[in-house]
Parts: C-alpha cells; structure tokens; sequence
C-alpha cells in the first residue's frame, strides 16, 4: 500500500513556500487563461494553458485539504481553499465557453431534413 503521510508532512512543513509559490502562480496562470480566452487564441493553446492552471488550482486545494485532513480550521485555509476553487472555476468555465464559441465547420454534413444549398 502506498504511504500518504511523508507526502502530506512535506505539504504541511513546508506551507510558506507552497504557498508563496501556488497563490501567484494561480493567480497569474488563470489570468493567462482568461487573456487567451479574450484575444481567441487556438484551441490547442487553450487546452494547454487551462490544464496547467487547473494543475496549480488542483495542487492547491489538495494543499489546503491536507490542513483540513489534521483539523486545522482557520480563515486562511478557507481562502486558500476559495482561491483553488475559484481558479478551477474560472479555467472549466473558461475552456466551455471556448467550445461553445468555436463555429461548427461540418454543421451541413450532419443535419436532418432538406439538403443545404452550399453541398
């Protein structure tokens, strides 16, 4: 069986640093994503930002669930908790509305009915 607990101790000894490094990171990765999202970068560099910001949103909040796991409840473990959440949020939502945007180029191949005048 694999052991969780030098993996957690390493996260809750050195929290500072985790810290100091994942809330810019975060910050700055899903604002990257958000910026892409503005400007209609390509899909494939979409795809690519929003996992490595959902990576940094997902460290984080197994970051603050390591704290919660011991008992540790105070307020900045919920702001951090918030922060990872909001991030992933906002990188799903990001690469939806992408999707949703992106125009369907074979729409005339796959519909029902009377054939489309440009076939």
């Amino acid at each position: 069986m694999f052991d969780l607990n030098p993996i957690l101790e390493f996260s809750r000894t050195n929290c500072v640093a985790i810290c100091a490094a994942l809330v810019p990171a975060n910050l700055l990765a899903t604002s990257q994503t958000l910026l892409m999202l503005w400007f209609r970068r390509p899909m494939r560099q979409m795809w690519l930002m929003v996992a490595i910001a959902s990576l940094y949103a997902l460290v984080m909040v197994l970051h603050v669930m390591t704290w919660l796991m011991i008992g540790v409840v105070m307020i900045q473990t919920f702001i951090l908790l918030g922060l990872g959440a909001m991030c992933l949020c906002t990188n799903l939502g990001a690469i939806a509305y992408a999707i949703y945007r992106q125009p369907n180029l074979y729409r005339e191949k796959f519909t029902v009915g009377k054939p489309s005048p440009f076939a």
